[in-house]
């Protein structure tokens, strides 16, 4: 069941009813029924796997807290058991566990945090099924930590009609990211990736940084769908992206995006590895396996993995670098504070990005390379001024749809960047303007998005790891 989907939102619709008429101590309990009813009706029959998971962690976690000195191994053991059960369910035998990529993570830190004493175990059994099963973020996250949700999910909400309207407003705009942008995109991203020896130099170019944008867009449509939908129920969850794409650095860039999982990383396998802490030669190592560790979770292909190392290369030779290239800037009479500065570490951060994407989004390794091969090898320039682009799925008029689109995210992305909130402007117009923004942006939506082309609106990203 989609997030995109009428089912879904008429499941939404009747789940707020009920949460809000019934008396604030069995809020919660509504919030379990329908995040097993989310699970059973979209997961199938496979729900058993994932009943059986909670289960055992559950107890796991009771276990680790109550247990002295043998507590080390009892986490070992249960870290163990989740991470074969994801390894052996995640869809590389023909078996996929919905959200398996996600709930077992977010598991590992919330046995990790009680083996460390940052929290209690939760002995309710009922209640540590919600932390893990949570409708709106359990499928594409953000990764929530225990501390994060605990009280929030096991506390009744009163009905706030600005936090409901503010919710309201995010899952417009997570639309709007969705079916403006991403679906559009991935129309020619498809075309172009599915033939990597006829689409050569230009083309490489141009589905490079359309993906780039595609999965940007994505990830944060679904993040903020899900901040928007958990809004209703008076629920926060946390942000996932700080508009990665304004970074100055690879560095710079993993602080800004897929923020929760990043941090998962940093928390659970970077720094256990002794982070920066054993020399330089340790510090790079340490890097490598995150990373290594970092594509393993997101696919099971060599490409995925080379996107993993080519990060963390990134990050080392970055750091390698760094006196060099200040004295670089210094020779050019560049000032270090200087915008010219700034925005020729933004381009070239999204370059290096957009090249690890490449290898990301390739069918097999051996198809991203020879792409990232010919950007460089086959010159073409006339395709982007003759019709050769219109031939890539998508028209002309489709084609400027695109662009404002993207125009569109990239201002309020600086306005947020300055501290602007567009979402909080709106919220202090009149409520006749302010309405008439909402239906505007819906009916405007329904109209130009992948709904209104006749296109089927694609499966989120974020939802296939």
């Amino acid at each position: 069941m989609s997030y995109i989907s009428f089912q879904f939102y008429l499941f939404l619709l009747i789940l707020l009813l009920v949460y809000y008429i019934i008396p604030l101590k069995f809020r919660w309990q509504v919030l379990l029924a329908g995040s097993v009813s989310y699970y059973l009706i979209s997961q199938g029959k496979l729900w058993w796997i994932f009943a059986l998971t909670i289960f055992i962690t559950w107890l796991s976690g009771i276990l680790i807290e109550s247990i002295g000195k043998m507590k080390n191994i009892a986490l070992t053991v249960s870290i163990l058991l989740v991470v074969l059960a994801w390894f052996f369910f995640r869809g590389g035998n023909g078996i996929s566990v919905l959200g398996i990529s996600f709930y077992s993570v977010q598991i590992i830190s919330y046995l990790t945090d009680i083996y460390r004493g940052n929290v209690k175990a939760q002995k309710n059994l009922a209640k540590y099924a919600l932390y893990v099963s949570f409708f709106p973020q359990i499928v594409q996250g953000p990764i929530p930590r225990y501390e994060q949700l605990n009280e929030q999910l096991f506390t009744g909400h009163k009905f706030d009609e600005r936090e409901f309207v503010r919710s309201f407003q995010l899952i417009i705009w997570g639309f709007f990211l969705k079916l403006m942008i991403a679906d559009k995109a991935d129309i020619v991203v498809d075309t172009i990736f599915a033939n990597p020896i006829k689409y050569t130099g230009g083309y490489v170019w141009t589905g490079g940084i359309l993906y780039s944008i595609q999965i940007y867009a994505d990830f944060l449509a679904c993040v903020t769908l899900s901040q928007g939908i958990a809004g209703m129920f008076g629920i926060k969850l946390t942000d996932n992206f700080a508009r990665p794409h304004f970074s100055a650095s690879i560095k710079e860039f993993w602080r800004r995006w897929h923020i929760s999982f990043s941090s998962w990383l940093r928390d659970y396998v970077y720094i256990p590895l002794g982070g920066s802490r054993r020399g330089k030669i340790r510090k790079y190592i340490n890097l490598i396996i995150t990373f290594v560790v970092s594509g393993i979770w997101h696919g099971a292909g060599l490409n995925f993995l080379a996107w993993g190392l080519l990060h963390s290369l990134y990050q080392i030779v970055g750091d390698v670098t760094k006196d060099k290239k200040e004295k670089i800037y210094t020779t050019l009479n560049i000032p270090a504070a200087s915008k010219i500065k700034l925005v020729i570490q933004r381009i070239g951060t999204f370059f290096w990005v957009m090249v690890a994407w490449i290898l990301f989004r390739a069918n097999v390794l051996y198809d991203g390379l020879l792409m990232i091969k010919n950007m460089f090898t086959v010159c073409n320039p006339w395709i982007f001024f003759d019709e050769e682009l219109f031939s890539l799925g998508l028209d002309w008029k489709e084609w400027q749809m695109l662009a404002v689109s993207v125009a569109v995210l990239i201002i309020v992305s600086f306005m947020q960047e300055r501290g602007t909130k567009v979402s909080d402007k709106i919220l202090k117009m009149p409520v006749i303007i302010r309405g008439g923004i909402y239906i505007f942006a819906i009916i405007f939506i329904m109209i130009f998005g992948t709904y209104g082309y006749g296109y089927n609106s694609q499966a989120f990203i974020y939802g296939g790891f």
